[in-house]
Formats: structure tokens, C-alpha cells, sequence
């Protein structure tokens, strides 16, 4: 193995390996065939089960999250927009007391 390998592939050996021992153990216990291949069933059902569960969990966390990131960035948003909008008055109010100054001055000098 080299060690290039994410954590996915090591949980995904591990369970390959258990589901294995887990099925050898069957195969050598002290119980019929038919009990053992209903055991097995029974089991491999139950796995299917449990695996569409976390993957439906999965998903709904994934969409969870996705929306929280979304109401998120539009919060984002709409703040950033508040505060352009902000400075852009407040450039305009100073540009505006700007003018008025310039003319209040101009029209002193006139005098």
C-alpha cells in the first residue's frame, strides 16, 4: 500500500475486510445452511439498510449545509450592499459640503 491512500479507502478496506471475516465466521459456525443463509440474508439486509440510512443522512446534511452556506452568503450580501450604500452617501454628503463650501467661499471673495 502506498501512502497516497485517504482515509476513504482505509474505512472502505476495513469494511471490505470485516464484511469478509464476518462472512467466513458464518460459514464455519455451528448452524445449518439454511440458518446460516438466512443469517446472512438477514444480515446483509440489515448492512443495505444501515448503509441507505447514513447516505440519506449524508444528503441531508450535505443540503442542510448548503443552504445555511447560501443564507449565509446572501447575508454576506446584503450587508456588503448596506455599507456600499452607506459610503456611497456619505462620499455624496461630503462631496456635496464640499461644493457648498467652495461656494460659500467663492462668494465671500466676490464681496
Amino acid at each position: 500500500m502506498s501512502d497516497n491512500n485517504s482515509a476513504g479507502d482505509k474505512i472502505l478496506f476495513f469494511m471490505a475486510g470485516a464484511g469478509i471475516g464476518a462472512v467466513l465466521a458464518l460459514l464455519f459456525a455451528p448452524k445449518s445452511g439454511r440458518e446460516t443463509r438466512e443469517l446472512i440474508a438477514r444480515t446483509a439486509t440489515d448492512s443495505r439498510d444501515f448503509v441507505t440510512n447514513k447516505v440519506t443522512e449524508g444528503r441531508q446534511m450535505v443540503e442542510e449545509k448548503g443552504r445555511q452556506i447560501g443564507d449565509d452568503f446572501t447575508s454576506f450580501l446584503d450587508k456588503s450592499k448596506e455599507a456600499v450604500q452607506r459610503q456611497k452617501e456619505q462620499l455624496t454628503a461630503a462631496f456635496e459640503a464640499g461644493k457648498a463650501a467652495y461656494r460659500e467661499e467663492k462668494g465671500l471673495q466676490n464681496e
